[in-house]
């Protein structure tokens, strides 16, 4: 039995998770309100979906940190902020007010109109984690005033300032940390180590490697993001999170590489580059809560998730 028809606003609803999610919602068959100041977004990712699902679909271009929307919804989520380094560093102090001013405004409409709100926060709120794999329980060990810590920061604020409203003013909040989101729609000036080695490696260039490679990181296919995204909406209210959004597999940098290069049949070579301030040495996600709250378990792994994102890469080229 399907559910019934929602309103729900999307921030950031044009960037590469925020279409996958905006998609997903009008499968379900939801009114969906995109909310998007092309910061990191795309016009491209919202196209099709204006081509099939018409009117059930309204795009606002707006920027978070001033936002006006009016319209009553009754749920809301909050994915508006870039999540590369070379998006958020390149405007930190933007960066920092809309991670802020963002949370501070999709809270003040939930609680306007009695809606849910999801923030997606991040693994970086945990820095260059001492612990490992990191849980929620986890505080992090973050610089803050490194060159990283306009996006670290910022999202620990959002964090606070979700909680704050939850105990100080009843707030229906749900809080995700995403962990290495990745897939289709990623945009190709993303920055992130996925796309710049399948960009690479198709176009048969070096393969920038930071430091040794040996630091790992823990991959999620976009679509197992997404439905851990869902989930967390739909769970009761007494249910608040933070809850880890994640693929618990682990891979070094160089493994990483070395897989795309087999995938793709590149030649390109390995260049190493210093590694770059505050970069974590190790990252994987404990999920045990999302196992256990949300039923939620990632679907496909790197191997299969892989492929259908280098032919994304490849199209674009």
């Amino acid at each position: 039995m399907s559910s019934p028809s929602k309103r729900i606003l999307v921030t950031g609803g044009a960037g590469f998770l925020g279409s996958h999610l905006t998609e997903h919602l009008l499968r379900e068959g939801h009114k969906v309100y995109v909310v998007d100041n092309f910061w990191t977004g795309r016009r491209e990712n919202l196209l099709p979906l204006f081509l099939r699902y018409g009117d059930r679909l309204t795009f606002l271009r707006e920027d978070v940190r001033t936002l006006s929307f009016s319209r009553p919804v009754d749920e809301i989520y909050n994915l508006a902020c870039p999540a590369s380094p070379p998006h958020y560093q390149r405007d930190p102090i933007a960066t920092t007010q809309t991670c802020f001013l963002g949370a501070m405004h999709v809270l003040e409409l939930a609680e306007k109109w009695g809606a849910k709100v999801l923030q997606a926060s991040t693994s970086e709120v945990y820095g260059d984690a001492l612990q490992h794999p990191q849980s929620e329980g986890y505080w992090g060990n973050v610089n803050p005033r490194g060159p990283r810590s306009c996006y670290d920061e910022g999202k620990r604020v959002a964090e606070s300032l979700f909680f704050d409203f939850h105990r100080r003013r009843g707030a229906r909040i749900k809080v995700a940390r995403l962990f290495n989101a990745y897939g289709p729609q990623m945009d190709p000036l993303d920055g992130r180590v996925v796309s710049n080695f399948i960009l690479q490696a198709l176009r048969q260039e070096p393969l920038t490697l930071y430091g040794d490679g040996t630091q790992t990181r823990s991959f999620c296919y976009c679509q197992d993001t997404i439905r851990g995204l869902v989930a967390l909406m739909d769970t009761p209210d007494d249910f608040t999170g933070p809850v880890n959004l994640g693929n618990p597999g682990e891979f070094t940098i160089r493994e990483l590489a070395e897989k795309i290069l087999a995938l793709t049949g590149s030649r390109s070579p390995l260049a190493h580059r210093p590694l770059p301030t505050d970069d974590p040495r190790v990252r994987r996600p404990d999920i045990s809560l999302a196992r256990m709250a949300l039923h939620w378990t990632p679907a496909i792994p790197l191997d299969q998730g892989l492929p259908p994102t280098i032919q994304y890469f490849k199209a674009l080229l």
